[in-house]
C-alpha cells in the first residue's frame, strides 16, 4: 500500500507539471497568440534571427511541441524557408532546455504567489489578453508547485531496494535506459517533463551520472517524436520539418551516448551540484546540437525533401483549418471563410462539368462529379467541427454571428452539391444517354440558366467575403429575375408541347426537372445575402402582401 501511495504521487505531480504547461500554452495563446505567431513567421530573416526565434517562442510557449507544429504550418503555407524553419526548431530545443535549468533554480516558493496573482489577473479583467496573461501565471505557479510536489514524492526513494535494483539495471544498460527515457517524453508529450522528473531522481541521490545523462538522452529524443506524429496527415512541407529536427535529435543522442563513458568522470570533478547536473545535461546537449546543426541546416533541409518527397495526388483536404488558431477567434474564423471558400469553387467546378457535358453531349465531364462532391462534404463537415471547437473558448457576438454565418453557407453549398450530383448530373446523363435532343429554344433557354447559375454563384463568394450590401441586394433582384425565366421557360416549354413538338414530347420530365434543380440551386447560392440585408434592416419577414 506504501508503494502504491508514493506511485500515485509521483504520477499526480508530473500530471499537475503537464497540467502547468498547458495553462501557460494556452494561457501565452489567448494573451499573444497573434502577435506571437507574426513574430515567428517573421523573425526568420537570417540564422541567427531564427534561432532567436524559435528560443523565444518555446519560451513563451513552453512547449517545444507547440512551436514545432506552428512552424510546420508556416513552412507548409510557404511562410518560412524550410532551412530557416529547421534552425527555428534548434532555438525551440534551447528553450525547452533553459526553461528546465530556470524551474529548477530553487523558486517553487513563488508558486502561491503566482497562482494567487493569476488568479486575480484572470478573474478580475474582461479584458481576454488579461486573463490569457493570467492562466499563463496559473500555469508557471502550478509547474513551480509540482517540482516541490515531485521532490516530496520521490524522497521514499532513497530508501527503496526494488527502486534502486532496477536502476542498477537501467546503469548497466545505458541503451535500454535511453529508450525507457524516450517512451516516457514520447506519452508525456513533454521532454520538459520528464527532464523534471530525472531531476527528481537526482536530488533524492538514486541516479549515478552516466545514468542520468542516458535518461536526458532518452528524453531529447522522445520528445522530438510527438510533433512527426502530429505532422503524419499534413502536407509533405509541413512533415520535411519535424522529421528534420528528429533527425537532429536522433544523430546527437547517437553520438552522445557511446561518449557518455568518457565524460561521466570528468563530470564528477566539475563544481557542478549533483541535483543540477540533468538540467545541465540537457542544456549543454542542446547548445551543443545548435552549434553543430546550424552550418548544416541547408543539406539537412534537402535530405528531409528527397525522404519525403511532393505527393503525387491533389490534397483535397481541409488547408485553411489550423488548430494553433482555435485560442485566436479572428484568425480561426478567417481560415474557416476560406475554406468555405474552396467549397464554393468545388461547386463551381461541378456546375461547370455538368453545364459542358449538357452542351456537348460529353458524358466523360460528369466522371469527376462524384469525386468532387466528397470533396465538398468532406470540407464543410471539417468546418463545421472546427467552428464547433472554436465555440468552446468563448466568442463575442459579433465572432458568433460571423461563425454562424460561415456554418450556413457550407450548409447551403454543401445542398448544392448534393442536388448536382443526385439531380443535374443525373438528368444531364440520362439525356445523353437515351440520345434525347431538346428544342433549339429549350436548349438556350436552359444554357443560359447554367451559365447565370455560375455567374451567381461567383457573385455569392465575393458577398460571402465582402459583406457588400449593393452585392446583397443585386443578388436577391437576381432570384426574382430566376424564378421569373423558370415560370416563363415552363410555360413555353408546356405551349410547345400543345403544338405537338416532338422533341419537346421527349424531354419534358428533364426540361422541367432541370428547371426545377438550377432553382433550387439559385435559392441556396442566394441565401449568403440573407445576414447581411438582415442586419441592415432591408429583409421583410414575409413575402405576404398586407391586406
Amino acid at each position: 500500500m506504501e508503494s502504491l501511495i508514493v506511485m500515485v504521487n509521483l504520477f499526480g505531480a508530473v500530471a499537475l507539471l503537464l497540467f502547468g504547461l498547458s495553462q501557460v500554452k494556452e494561457g501565452v495563446t489567448i494573451a499573444f497568440g497573434m502577435r506571437l505567431r507574426s513574430a515567428l513567421a517573421t523573425g526568420t530573416r537570417g540564422p541567427l534571427h531564427s534561432l532567436a526565434s524559435g528560443f523565444l517562442a518555446t519560451i513563451a510557449l513552453q512547449s517545444s511541441t507547440a512551436t514545432s507544429l506552428m512552424v510546420a504550418s508556416f513552412t507548409e503555407r510557404g511562410l518560412m524557408k524550410p532551412r530557416m524553419a529547421q534552425i527555428v526548431l534548434l532555438g525551440a530545443n534551447i528553450g525547452t532546455a533553459v526553461t528546465a535549468w530556470l524551474v529548477s533554480t530553487g523558486i517553487h516558493w513563488l508558486s502561491p504567489l503566482l497562482i494567487l496573482a493569476g488568479v486575480a489577473l484572470k478573474r478580475g479583467s474582461a479584458s481576454g489578453a488579461r486573463q490569457g496573461m493570467g492562466g499563463a501565471l496559473i500555469g508557471v505557479g502550478l509547474m513551480l508547485l509540482s517540482l516541490h510536489v515531485l521532490s516530496a514524492a520521490t524522497d521514499p526513494f532513497r530508501e527503496s531496494v526494488a527502486l534502486r535494483s532496477f536502476l542498477a539495471m537501467l546503469d548497466g544498460a545505458w541503451p535500454v535506459a535511453m529508450i525507457f527515457a524516450a517512451v516516457l517524453a514520447f506519452l508525456s508529450s513533454s521532454s520538459l517533463a520528464i527532464v523534471v522528473l530525472i531531476l527528481s531522481l537526482s536530488v533524492s541521490g538514486v541516479l549515478t551520472p552516466g545514468l542520468t545523462v542516458a535518461l536526458v538522452l532518452g528524453a531529447n529524443l522522445g520528445g522530438a517524436i510527438p510533433p512527426v506524429v502530429a505532422t503524419l496527415a499534413q502536407a509533405p512541407a509541413a512533415r520535411r520539418v519535424t522529421l528534420g529536427n528528429l533527425i537532429v535529435r536522433s544523430v546527437g543522442v547517437v553520438v552522445a551516448l557511446p561518449l557518455a563513458g568518457l565524460f561521466v568522470g570528468p563530470l564528477g570533478t566539475l563544481p557542478i551540484q549533483p541535483a543540477a547536473l540533468p538540467v545541465d545535461i540537457h542544456l549543454a546537449f542542446n547548445i551543443a546540437m545548435a552549434v553543430f546543426a546550424l552550418p548544416l541546416s541547408g543539406p539537412l533541409a534537402r535530405l528531409t525533401t528527397h525522404l519525403v518527397p511532393e505527393r503525387e495526388q491533389d490534397d483535397r483536404g481541409p488547408r485553411h483549418l489550423d488548430e494553433m488558431t482555435l485560442n485566436v477567434p479572428l484568425m480561426a474564423l478567417s481560415g474557416a471563410s476560406r475554406e468555405v471558400l474552396r467549397v464554393g469553387d468545388a461547386i463551381e467546378q461541378m456546375l461547370v462539368h455538368v453545364m459542358h457535358a449538357f452542351n456537348r453531349n460529353d458524358v466523360a465531364e460528369l466522371a469527376a462529379i462524384p469525386s468532387i462532391e466528397r470533396q465538398v462534404d468532406r470540407l464543410q463537415q471539417d468546418v463545421k467541427l472546427f467552428l464547433s471547437r472554436l465555440g468552446r473558448n468563448g466568442l463575442s457576438e459579433e465572432q458568433s454571428r460571423r461563425s454562424i454565418v460561415i456554418i450556413d453557407y457550407a450548409i447551403n453549398l454543401e445542398h448544392v452539391g448534393d442536388i448536382i450530383e443526385k439531380g443535374l448530373s443525373e438528368q444531364v446523363r440520362k439525356k445523353i444517354g437515351n440520345g434525347l435532343y431538346f428544342s433549339d429554344e429549350g436548349f438556350e433557354e436552359l444554357k443560359s440558366l447554367f451559365a447565370l447559375t455560375i455567374d451567381n454563384l461567383r457573385i455569392a463568394q465575393t458577398i460571402f467575403i465582402t459583406r457588400d450590401t449593393a452585392l446583397a441586394r443585386q443578388l436577391m433582384e437576381i432570384k426574382v429575375e430566376i424564378r421569373r425565366r423558370e415560370k416563363a421557360s415552363s410555360e413555353r416549354h408546356l405551349g410547345r408541347l400543345r403544338d405537338g413538338r416532338v422533341e419537346s414530347l421527349q424531354t419534358s420530365s428533364l426540361h422541367l426537372d432541370m428547371l426545377r434543380d438550377l432553382k433550387r440551386v439559385n435559392a441556396h447560392l442566394v441565401s449568403v445575402a440573407h445576414p447581411i440585408l438582415d442586419e441592415g434592416g432591408l429583409l421583410s419577414e414575409s413575402r405576404l402582401r398586407a391586406l
